[in-house]
């Protein structure tokens, strides 16, 4: 059972994938969480990823996509995965589609102004990378993580001008993947505003018309 997630930054791809992980018992791949961990590890590839990240940029497809395609061969998920973040260019999606494709793409639909307002207050977990919200989900301590108790920090890209510009990309980047997959009868498409578990209801019964159900025994 493969899943790709496609939304803007801050559609909630990210908490959609964690539901669907405890439906279905796939691995969630975050292709943030990748390329920030190769950033971490200073590693030539890392660091050109950091430096475009700072500027609030996507960064070289083809580099990008050899470092997510060679994650999920490394790691042997190349048969259950659920993917947020990746494919981002039509030409990752064409790589992802003769390597590992995927059943189907769900689009998360979420207006740009909702987009802003999410990221520009967003807090993120150092080390369990936990999502927080500093109005509508904030934790308990200012600046601690309820989860595991690590320092909640903000991306330095969840700022207006690389937000947008962010948002400009992915108009620009992520419409020809939409139709990729449709020409491929794999496109579902759900509105993104409203209670996660409500959206996360939609995305269950789209996979159900699909025929793509949980394990009975999960």
């Amino acid at each position: 059972m493969r899943i790709v997630l496609l939304g803007k930054p801050g559609s909630g791809k990210g908490t959609q994938a964690k539901l669907l992980e405890k439906e279905f018992g796939a691995k969630h791949l975050s292709s943030g969480q990748i390329l920030r961990a190769e950033a971490a590890a200073g590693t030539e590839l890392g660091r050109k990823v950091e430096a475009v990240m700072k500027r609030g940029e996507i960064g070289p497809a083809e580099l990008i996509t050899e470092t997510i395609i060679n994650h999920i061969s490394r790691k042997g998920l190349g048969d259950r995965y659920i993917l947020d973040g990746f494919p981002r260019t039509l030409y990752q999606a064409e790589a992802l589609e003769e390597t590992f494709a995927p059943r189907v793409a769900i689009h998360i639909s979420v207006p740009d102004e909702v987009v802003v307002e999410r990221l520009s207050k967003r807090l993120i977990c150092t080390q369990c990378e936990a999502i927080y919200h500093e109005t509508t989900n904030p934790p308990r301590l200012a600046g601690i993580c309820d989860s595991c108790g690590g320092k909640l920090v903000k991306r330095e890209d969840d700022n207006t001008d690389a937000i947008r510009k962010r948002l400009d990309v992915f108009l620009q980047d992520t419409t020809p993947i939409i139709r990729f997959y449709e020409a491929r009868g794999k496109a579902l498409e759900v509105e993104g505003t409203g209670k996660p578990s409500d959206i996360h209801t939609k995305i269950m019964a789209l996979l159900s018309k699909r025929g793509i159900e949980p394990p009975k025994s999960r």
